[in-house]
């Protein structure tokens, strides 16, 4: 008994010599609390704000640290402003409990934080690159303290909005009916949508499809015009073109010579219509046919002159490529080789240092054989090119060990040279011919909701009823975005 009234008393005793410890202990000041860096914060530097209903205890000390930004002067501001000053800030502001309530994204917000303590913001997966840009600028912080990785892949959007507003535009100057524009610039434009606008109007369709058929056409006609057994003997005793294929050919080349022409009137650059790709090819399709009918008019008898006509209708292949004019497939794919240009000379650069190694390899082993198809490293390359490629022509081929070693060697080689860059090229045809997609469809989904708030507006004030023009542009997201990136 007297053991257990000591170890009472005991307890007795600790009990009230901690017992103030123990009670500042729980009515420790949450102003007195410590930051991230350890310095204690004062009462009067101490704000707390309430973000989309999250709330948030920040300390002057921290926020400070970039006085630029809008929570730095928050701070400044807090203890010395009225409350018309204080809202001025922020959506609404609590006198008693002194919190500053704001409208805004808390997940947005988390990431801005990150900047006070880390000196720069990584952008959380899952919020719109564009809207935290509209987060960054309402906070006061600068773009520069993004991260690499966030501001590559903000570029990436940026550059996909200002297509979409630079799509939107044109769409826009289709619709658009200036009244300042005079009739033959009506006409011209009119023109223009005939020609380069297939979903413009119906007759326009129908054109394109004509065009592309005799395009078709066309080059069946070039193939079955070089079959001996269709061809017929002119005077002199040449094999020439069938009169039938000839008439053919001929109305295909006044088609595509009328479109050329139709599309030159039409155009508003005639200095860039004329070093344009497609009209460049569109040139060489027909060049061939009128060079050839002013030499035989001319009735030159020259061997040179019977050459250069001979060369001159290989240019007909030219036509094939007008496809292209027609397809946006075959656009997409030409923009992802371009796009594609780094991994094609790498693929280049590698078969290249393949060939002439296997090639040289190949010489020299194969020197020493007495039927030897490698009589130098020059004509080596061949079948340096024709092994690394895994064609296998088998016209040139080794006949000692080593050398059949070296040639499964250069096979193997050749199969990963081409194997590695083709992934990479069909990524970007897949990811160009998407965008193409997208960006067609954003577009017009973009009119869409301009001529929806015009409808609004016009309901709300008739008189100031219009359709979407390139004023409405400037008032809608996309454009706000895009003008950014500019």
């Amino acid at each position: 008994m007297e053991e257990q009234w000591h170890e009472e008393e005991t307890l007795k005793t600790f009990f009230t010599d901690c017992s103030p410890n123990i009670t500042d202990m729980w009515e420790f000041p949450l102003t007195c609390s410590s930051d991230s860096n350890g310095s204690e914060a004062s009462e009067e530097t101490e704000i707390s704000v309430n973000i989309g209903g999250v709330k948030h205890i920040l300390y002057g000390d921290v926020l400070n640290r970039y006085p630029e930004t809008r929570l730095a002067e928050l701070v400044n501001r807090a203890t010395d402003s009225t409350h018309e000053d204080l809202c001025a800030l922020c959506d609404d502001y609590d006198d008693l409990k002194r919190e500053f309530y704001f409208d805004r994204d808390p997940e947005a917000f988390k990431s801005i934080l990150e900047l006070y303590y880390y000196g720069e913001i990584h952008m959380k997966r899952g919020i719109c690159p564009m809207r935290f840009m509209k987060e960054m600028d309402y906070w006061g912080v600068d773009a520069e303290y993004l991260d690499e990785c966030c501001i590559s892949s903000l570029n990436e959007v940026q550059t996909e909005l200002a297509e979409i507003a630079e799509k939107v535009k044109t769409i826009l100057d289709d619709l658009e009916d200036d009244v300042r524009v005079t009739r033959g610039q009506k006409c011209q434009a009119f023109l223009w949508k005939l020609m380069e606008k297939p979903e413009s109007s119906l007759a326009a369709g129908v054109i394109a499809v004509v065009s592309f058929v005799l395009i078709l056409l066309s080059s069946v006609v070039m193939c079955v015009g070089t079959i001996p057994e269709l061809q017929v003997q002119d005077a002199k005793g040449n094999l020439v073109e069938h009169r039938a294929l000839e008439s053919i050919e001929t109305a295909c080349i006044i088609w595509f010579t009328l479109e050329c022409i139709l599309r030159f009137v039409s155009s508003s650059n005639k200095l860039h219509f004329v070093f344009s790709f497609m009209n460049i090819v569109d040139f060489l399709a027909i060049m061939p046919y009128y060079v050839v009918l002013i030499l035989g008019a001319a009735q030159l008898e020259l061997a040179d002159v019977q050459h250069a006509v001979q060369a001159l209708r290989i240019l007909r292949i030219a036509r094939i490529f007008k496809l292209a004019r027609h397809s946006a497939g075959l656009q997409a794919f030409a923009v992802a080789l371009k796009s594609s240009f780094k991994e094609l000379g790498l693929m280049l650069t590698y078969m290249s240092v393949g060939i002439f190694l296997f090639s040289a390899l190949m010489y020299t082993l194969e020197q020493s054989h007495p039927e030897t198809m490698f009589t130098s490293i020059p004509q080596s390359l061949w079948w340096g090119i024709i092994a690394m490629t895994t064609v296998g022509y088998g016209d040139i081929y080794p006949k000692t060990t080593l050398g059949r070693c070296n040639a499964a060697a250069s096979f193997l080689c050749g199969i990963v040279a081409i194997a590695l860059p083709v992934h990479l090229i069909i990524n970007n045809f897949v990811i160009v011919y998407s965008k193409q997609r997208v960006l067609e469809t954003t577009a017009k989904h973009e009119i869409e909701l301009m001529a929806l708030r015009a409808k609004n507006e016009a309901q709300e004030c008739p008189e100031s009823t219009k359709m979407p023009s390139q004023a409405s542009v400037g008032n809608s997201s996309v454009w706000d975005s895009a003008g950014a990136s500019a």
